[in-house]
């Protein structure tokens, strides 16, 4: 039987409403993007008033790409982050270094080896698993080839990548994962999320959630 419920995470936040939208649907954590080239990129000073807003027992993650540990820093001397995300080439000494519980992304593509990098990354809270597109770090809308993911991965396992309301109760019946990761999926533009996606897609997550575990 199937005990454990499916934790949601709502990335890319960029608005109050947004923010009051994720809190008020029953989502575990939201996300803030601090990498410039992204749509959904926040300042660190926005972000700590969005941050300010989130009610307890609802994670706050910080997402970077490739930063600098200045960067890393500058970013937690302003907002109450609970976890920090790095979805580029970091090395593990890198991401355990600002002494912060992280999750480690990997673009996924036919040749990973994944229980390489949860070896790798064994001090890692979890496994962000996202689509590879060329030149784009997440947001991409764009899903991976699910069969590519072992079952025994040691570490927790977040998935990502091209998830929306139709497709998230068969990649959780077939991945199992411990949580889904979506921000393009529930969004009306680039950076603007819509509440309806928002509580469409927990409500699908719950449903299947409560199929498995009959």
């Amino acid at each position: 039987m199937r005990i454990s419920m499916t934790r949601i995470k709502i990335c890319g936040i960029t608005r109050v409403e947004d923010a009051q939208a994720v809190a008020a649907s029953g989502a575990d954590a939201l996300g803030f993007v601090f990498y410039a080239p992204s749509p959904r990129n926040v300042s660190a000073q926005h972000a700590a008033q969005l941050a300010a807003m989130v009610p307890p027992f609802v994670t706050r993650v910080g997402l970077f790409v490739n930063p600098n540990e200045g960067e890393v820093r500058e970013v937690l001397q302003h907002v109450a982050l609970d976890v920090l995300q790095f979805h580029g080439d970091e090395s593990p000494e890198f991401c355990a270094q600002f002494h912060r519980p992280y999750l480690k992304t990997v673009r996924v593509r036919p040749d990973t080896d994944l229980l390489q990098c949860a070896a790798r990354y064994a001090g890692a809270q979890g496994l962000l698993l996202d689509a590879h597109v060329e030149g784009i770090y997440g947001g991409t809308g764009e899903s991976f080839d699910w069969a590519l993911i072992p079952r025994n991965l040691p570490l927790p396992l977040i998935l990502s990548g091209g998830l929306q309301t139709d497709n998230v109760a068969s990649a959780i019946r077939q991945v199992r994962p411990y949580a889904v990761d979506v921000s393009s999926g529930v969004e009306a533009a680039k950076g603007i999320k819509d509440a309806a996606k928002i509580a469409a897609f927990i409500k699908e997550v719950k449903d299947v959630d409560l199929q498995l575990s009959r």
